[in-house]
């Protein structure tokens, strides 16, 4: 029987989330039990969350030449890169450390593909000795410093030009990536001559085309207008002689942080087949690199209640997480809905509070305006954070970096230890 909160509370969409018997499970792990072992602030994840993340991918694809490669920016922990890479995925990376650590986990590199507008010489070296299977170009001058590290090298490196349609993702402009104003890509009515030179290069074998145009896109209608421009380019490209064997049609699809409804990833996916089919593309390989889609709501971050500060126009819950741990707030004035892992049932009265971390900066917050009953010692849980959150963490005010916590079942495990005070000057020298 599931118990509701006093205050009955909506969990985020496919975050294997519940509160039974008074207080919050992540599948069937208390909470309450990850906190008495592993204290606070501390990551926890969900496994069958991240696999029903993935399985609607793998729905939407099933029976088409296509493949998904896992986002790696989104969280590079490796116990989470080896559930992807035990499940069938690729991976996306954007750099030298993101390549090692999907090897590490035993990923074919042949299923790594490499994004990123500034790969040096020195990561383009790295990947080729490796032989992953294709290079995202987002640039002319990185395609010629790429072709001049294969022809040295005396090999040829897969690529795909990334296009840039001029798309707006309709999402925070940070994380937009598909308009003129945007760093990434090379622009859509450049492509033609783009692809012209990448085919005449010695070092260089065209593959495919990439498109990515944002992250945390909530709608369809951004992603069908991008496949368009790209499923055009296809036609046109194939019709002077250029033929391309894959179309990466990138990420961005969002999630639920406060009630956002995005398409499901196989509904999504069917309307893509639809253009495709329209083209007579269909039996191309088509790639997919979903990040937050997989993880965002798959973990979060629990945090221990320190003080409570009222004032004449705000009133404070002073957590033990903050900025460094969690950046996304601070950064993209992002929300994450925080609540209670055991919901007070007294006559604590519930108040309206922002909630910051102890980092000194005025940006250092996690929520603003929160209804909260709280007392110091609660834990509170900060939801949607397995995306851009311990990936983007930092050791600021020499803060150590939390440890990571995997839940499966009944079961969970620590993936990460909490760093030390010694780790912060561990390679450091007076």
């Amino acid at each position: 029987m599931t118990d509701l909160p006093m205050h009955p509370t909506s969990l985020p969409a496919g975050s294997c989330l519940s509160y039974q018997n008074g207080e919050l499970r992540m599948e069937s792990v208390p909470l309450s039990q990850v906190f008495a072992a592993h204290g606070s602030p501390v990551f926890v994840y969900s496994k069958a969350a991240m696999l029903q993340a993935l399985a609607a991918y793998q729905q939407g694809l099933q029976g088409r030449r296509a493949h998904v490669h896992y986002a790696v920016k989104a969280n590079s922990s490796l116990a989470i890169l080896k559930i992807f890479a035990d499940a069938g995925c690729g991976f996306d990376i954007v750099s030298e450390g993101e390549l090692m650590r999907v090897l590490h986990v035993g990923a074919n590199p042949q299923h790594v593909v490499f994004s990123g507008v500034g790969k040096t010489q020195r990561e383009m070296r790295l990947a080729l000795q490796h032989g992953i299977g294709c290079f995202n170009v987002e640039s002319l001058p990185e395609l010629q410093a790429l072709n001049d590290v294969a022809v040295a090298m005396g090999t040829k490196a897969p690529v795909s030009l990334r296009i840039n349609p001029n798309v707006d993702a309709q999402t925070h402009p940070y994380i937009s990536t598909g308009l003129k104003d945007n760093k990434f890509g090379i622009a859509h009515e450049d492509a033609l001559k783009a692809y012209q030179l990448a085919n005449s290069l010695p070092g260089i074998r065209v593959r495919g085309i990439d498109c990515h145009i944002g992250s945390q896109i909530t709608q369809t209608t951004p992603f069908l207008d991008a496949m368009d421009k790209i499923l055009d380019l296809v036609v046109d490209l194939e019709a002077v002689g250029i033929a391309l064997e894959h179309i990466d049609f990138g990420g961005g699809l969002g999630i639920d942080y406060k009630g956002e409804t995005p398409p499901a990833a196989d509904a999504l996916w069917q309307a893509l087949w639809q253009r495709v089919d329209a083209r007579g593309l269909g039996h191309k390989t088509f790639m997919t690199e979903p990040g937050r889609s997989l993880v965002g709501n798959a973990g979060l971050c629990l945090t221990q209640v320190l003080y409570l500060k009222e004032g004449a126009h705000k009133n404070f819950c002073i957590v033990d997480a903050a900025m460094n741990d969690l950046p996304r707030p601070a950064m993209y004035q992002a929300y994450h809905q925080i609540v209670a892992i055991q919901p007070r049932t007294d006559h604590t009265p519930e108040r309206t509070w922002d909630v910051v971390g102890p980092v000194c900066e005025s940006g250092d917050w996690l929520g603003r305006d929160r209804q909260l009953q709280c007392q110091p010692g609660d834990v509170l849980a900060v939801l949607s954070a397995g995306a851009y959150s311990m990936s983007m963490a930092s050791e600021y005010n020499s803060r150590p970096k939390l440890a990571e916590v995997l839940v499966d079942g009944d079961q969970f495990r620590c993936i990460r230890q909490r760093n030390t005070i010694q780790d912060l000057w561990y390679n450091e020298s007076t």
